[in-house]
């Protein structure tokens, strides 16, 4: 154990050393001299405990957002572990989409062509002007739907398991924390903007959740630094961004992964962060 903090014992560190826990660092409080002294396994883990514990010091609402997890029933042993009735509209989402792979054959039969933008059989869209006609024409025929359904058009069961996985460690955090109506608002705008972004740079083929992951993830990232709520690595902000980055490049066309929906994904991410910046935070529930 590597000595990496003394501080008074008046300082009460239960919750945090419960967060900790959750967080899987190693680590031991002892008192020592009327002090107590924070130990910690791996010392590479020193920087980040102590600039949270700097901050659960100095911030109540992180002091306070720590003891509304440690005390949540969606929080196992201080881990993010909820079950379906604590996520019902994300769930229901996953499920719907899954269905979708299923129904469409993994977008190979004529079920996918309703769920794109547009039909790609009764249109020119090999120009700008040609994809703004023919969208132009679709929403005039009533066809809303186009705009929406590309989320739920995969093609292969790698890219849905991966949205699916990450729809559900980060949309029922925002369900549990923000509320229903915060999320279906997130899912909307991010899959305008994310598919309609798309479709202009690239056409009509292509699907999938990744905006919208995307775009949950932005949310998360930004409006979690004025109101500790959510629970994720860092590492998965920067992972994220470094994929998007990487797909604008022919790297993942070399690796045999073939060409990524990028302006979705960067769509989504900008829209995500928007809407942490405009959308104030309502503490829904606290236990």
């Amino acid at each position: 154990m590597y000595r990496v903090k003394q501080l008074d014992t008046t300082v009460n560190l239960a919750g945090f050393s419960r967060w900790l826990s959750g967080q899987g660092v190693a680590h031991r409080i002892t008192e020592e001299g009327g002090f107590q002294v924070l130990w910690l396994e791996d010392p590479a883990h020193a920087e980040p405990v102590l600039s949270a514990l700097d901050r659960f010091m100095a911030e109540p609402e992180v002091r306070q957002a720590v003891d509304r997890q440690n005390r949540s029933p969606v929080f196992v042993g201080g881990r993010w572990q909820p079950s379906p009735r604590h996520a019902p509209l994300v769930l229901g989402i996953i499920v719907f989409a899954v269905a979708m792979v299923w129904l469409t054959a993994m977008g190979q039969n004529e079920l996918a062509a309703s769920l794109m933008m547009i039909d790609p059989r009764d249109y020119d869209w090999s120009t700008l002007a040609g994809r703004i006609d023919a969208l132009t024409a679709t929403l005039a025929s009533g066809q809303i739907w186009r705009l929406l359904t590309p989320d739920f058009l995969h093609f292969s069961w790698t890219h849905i398991i991966f949205n699916s996985v990450m729809l559900w460690f980060l949309g029922s955090q925002i369900e549990w924390f923000d509320g229903r109506a915060r999320l279906i608002t997130l899912f909307v705008i991010t899959s305008l903007i994310s598919n309609g972004l798309q479709y202009f740079v690239s056409g009509p083929l292509f699907g999938g959740l990744s905006g919208v992951v995307y775009g949950i993830l932005g949310y998360c990232w930004l409006s979690q630094r004025t109101a500790p709520r959510f629970q994720f690595p860092p590492a998965l902000v920067t992972f994220a961004v470094a994929w998007m980055v990487i797909g604008f490049t022919p790297l993942p066309e070399i690796i045999g992964l073939g060409r990524m929906a990028n302006e979705a994904h960067l769509g989504g991410f900008i829209a995500g962060l928007a809407l942490a910046v405009v959308l104030p935070v309502r503490r829904r529930r606290g236990a």
